[in-house]
């Protein structure tokens, strides 16, 4: 009976309301005319139906068909976020023609048959982008991503130079009896093989030890078997007694300590370097990154924005590497770390330049899409240098209009290397680039890989 009296109240409420709407309309013909009066009248029933909705009770057939109706969009939600994203397609021909009039209405008179025929079609013209090719959208991801332009290039350099100088000042004045060498500005940024402001300027701060009074040990050589580090002894003891070099206060267990002189050089510039000073005075602002391991500075420029990483740092090392002060952890704690980069930069400019090819771009654009990339972010320039070293030396062609070609070869050997666990290094065999890496960041990393190969478009 309750039932019956609630739809009883919901008719007669719709009659009054219905009234009313007659009502409305039948005056709205007078002032609007047939067509804004249907307008008029299709507003009223909207606001009546909302009305209806919120003040009178819902019926259980109704809740269940909106149960039934959420239930059915949100297993379309899933459906599209499970579909995997498939590969844009040219659209045919007859699906690129300009989109025709609406049909006439039945009540309209048709029109003559002798009608003039539709255009001729345009391929592509609503969206060119998806007749671009991949080699076609790798070039303009270098130009938009990875090129950096000339202007900005030069005023990191400009002020790269001049950090140096005021650091090298610094340093001469904090410590007079230590022998540092010239601080040279390098890397990336001076070679050509800058991928964005992201990669930091390389700032050498070179030892000058004395000849005779040190030696240099391979890593595989000492306690810590480890082929990527090299320990500096103390030699000539008998002859030369400790204290003998400004050097030997940083001596553990007779070998120059890189952490010992990076805790040094960190207090230095982290508590005792006046960089506000230094930044007003070259125009822009210098803080040292605090909570990093390396040795990083932040460059803010109205411009633009880099690092640069002091680098403590040792010449002499075999096929013209440096040894440079890195946090390392264990046995090797106390050893320094060879870097390839010198003899990277040289080889890949000598390939190019013999037969004008693309290595060099071919490393920038890897450095670009794995730096955007959150699984990739995890590959260093260093392996994906020696990914190029070792298709470089290839007998293939080089050229720009290979470069798409080039790169998904890349990937390839990417992917075979993380399956085998093993990216040897070009200039020492016996030294694993992939070690270090735990093996979800190399899952992680493989499967991204892997499909970035199946539609590399979605890299870029």
């Amino acid at each position: 009976m309750a039932e019956f009296s609630q739809h009883r109240g919901k008719r007669r409420g719709g009659e009054v309301l219905g009234g009313a709407v007659d009502f409305l309309l039948a005056n709205a013909r007078l002032v609007l005319g047939v067509g804004g009066a249907a307008v008029l009248g299709i507003a009223t029933l909207a606001v009546k139906r909302l009305i209806d909705r919120a003040t009178s009770p819902r019926d259980e057939d109704d809740a269940k068909r909106d149960s039934t109706c959420l239930e059915d969009s949100w297993q379309e939600l899933g459906l599209l976020k499970a579909t995997p994203r498939l590969q844009p397609q040219p659209r045919p021909a007859a699906l690129s023609q300009p989109v025709p009039p609406p049909a006439p209405s039945p009540s309209a008179p048709e029109g003559p048959a002798d009608a003039d025929p539709p255009t001729s079609p345009q391929l592509c013209s609503p969206a060119p982008s998806m007749c671009l090719t991949f080699q076609e959208k790798l070039l303009a991801f270098e130009r938009d991503h990875v090129t950096m332009p000339v202007a900005h290039v030069a005023l990191a350099k400009q002020l790269a130079g001049d950090i140096a100088l005021e650091l090298q000042a610094y340093l001469r004045n904090k410590f007079p009896e230590l022998p540092f060498g010239a601080l040279v500005p390098g890397g990336p940024l001076y070679d050509g093989l800058q991928a964005g402001a992201a990669d930091p300027v390389r700032l050498l701060v070179p030892l000058a030890l004395e000849p005779g009074l040190w030696s240099l040990v391979p890593g595989v050589d000492t306690v810590a078997r480890d082929p990527r580090c090299w320990a500096v002894r103390r030699t000539q003891l008998e002859f030369h007694p400790r204290g003998s070099s400004p050097w030997d206060r940083f001596l553990v267990g007779g070998y120059l300590s890189s952490r010992v002189l990076l805790g040094l050089l960190r207090q230095a510039l982290t508590a005792s370097v006046n960089w506000p000073a230094i930044g007003s005075l070259l125009g822009c602002l210098i803080r040292p990154r605090v909570a990093s391991e390396e040795l990083l500075l932040e460059v803010q420029h109205e411009c633009l924005d880099f690092p640069v990483a002091v680098l403590l740092a040792i010449a002499g090392a075999q096929a013209g590497g440096l040894l440079l002060a890195w946090p390392l952890e264990g046995l090797a704690g106390n050893f320094w770390l060879q870097d390839w980069y010198p003899a990277e930069a040289a080889q890949l400019r000598a390939l190019d330049e013999r037969d004008a090819g693309t290595r060099r771009r071919l490393l920038l654009l890897l450095c670009g899409v794995c730096r955007g990339h959150p699984a990739l972010g995890r590959l260093g320039r260093g392996p994906l240098t020696q990914v190029v070293l070792h298709l470089g030396e290839q007998e293939a062609h080089w050229g720009e209009e290979a470069l798409g070609e080039r790169f998904l070869q890349a990937l390839e050997l990417l992917i075979g290397s993380l399956e085998r666990a093993s990216l040897p290094c070009h200039f020492s065999r016996g030294v694993n680039l992939l070690d270090g890496l735990r093996e979800e960041d190399v899952d992680d990393m493989g499967y991204a890989l892997y499909w970035g190969l199946r539609a590399p478009e979605g890299l870029l």
